[in-house]
């Protein structure tokens, strides 16, 4: 099973770009989309064809959204805020609601955003989850916004970890695995971005930030699968800036992950980014993170 995760940085531009193309070569099974940034009346006739949609646009015209794609078509499928769009592989779409009920509280300010959606696989035994997590900013004291935006992202963090557990121990005592994909906003090691000296004090990559991402990992719990296929390579980045030559020099970061339960993690027999043949042919500021398991 292929399974993919690409923030697109809105699909309206994507599809301009080429990702049309890249979706009928790479062909997986599973894609998470994060930064879709579309009305469902204003998707794209047909870009979905093919595959079972659980898709939360969220209530930002303009911003956020995320969507999981599945060849197979699911048994369940939970989101947090209103305006959860389901649609089958012929294209017929039902709206509904996702739910609070047992989402930490930290989580309920975040719920109507179009951050977080999931899906039980009806013949395949995994719980999946497509994640875009806040960006935060570089605290300042003398920009309270700033201050207030990364303690936004930091309370969201908290109650994030709480809803993984939970959402991977229900998982497992359903006979499940669990993996949840997408955009991070982190920056986990030194070897996750090419300058880290010199972003020490910048949101992504501040010490607290990384010692939460070290505390949803574990040999028991959750695999970063992409860094245990490539233990000792900086990289493989993820996301380039669109400014200056930080594509051409490979000045990247790697925020975009699959995080699975060990023996999921285990599985995986390929692991990486599709990166862009060149800064014109990029479809989005990030690269896809495509991974095959063996179920």
């Amino acid at each position: 099973m292929r399974i993919a995760t690409f923030n697109v940085n809105g699909i309206r531009a994507a599809q301009r770009r080429g990702f049309e193309s890249w979706i009928a070569h790479r062909s997986p099974d599973v894609l998470g989309l994060q930064e879709v940034r579309c009305r469902p009346a204003d998707l794209p006739a047909g870009i979905f064809s093919g595959y079972h949609v659980a898709w939360q646009p969220g209530g930002r015209a303009g911003r956020n959204g995320v969507a999981l794609l599945t060849r197979e078509e699911p048994a369940a499928v939970r989101a947090w805020g209103p305006d959860l769009v389901t649609m089958a592989p012929n294209g017929d779409a039902q709206q509904t609601d996702g739910t609070t009920a047992g989402l930490p509280r930290a989580l309920h300010p975040f719920a109507e955003e179009g951050r977080y959606v999931e899906v039980d696989l009806s013949e395949t035994p995994v719980t999946l989850a497509c994640l875009y997590l806040p960006k935060g900013a570089t605290p300042d004291p003398q920009d309270q916004a700033a201050v207030d935006k990364q303690a936004r992202k930091e309370s969201f963090l908290a109650g994030f970890a709480r809803h993984l557990t939970a959402t991977r121990r229900r998982a497992a005592k359903e006979g499940r695995q669990f993996l949840v994909m997408g955009d991070f906003n982190i920056a986990h090691e030194n070897a996750d971005l090419k300058n880290w000296r010199s972003n020490r004090r910048n949101e992504g990559f501040l010490p607290q930030e990384r010692e939460w991402f070290s505390s949803i990992l574990s040999p028991r719990t959750l695999v970063d699968v992409v860094r245990a296929a490539h233990p000792e390579e900086n990289g493989p980045y993820s996301w380039w800036s669109w400014r200056g030559k930080a594509f051409v020099n490979d000045a990247g970061w790697r925020i975009d992950y699959q995080l699975a339960t060990p023996d999921l993690a285990n599985s995986a027999t390929a692991a990486g980014t599709d990166h862009d043949p060149s800064y014109e042919e990029r479809i989005s500021d990030h690269a896809p993170v495509v991974v095959d398991y063996e179920f």
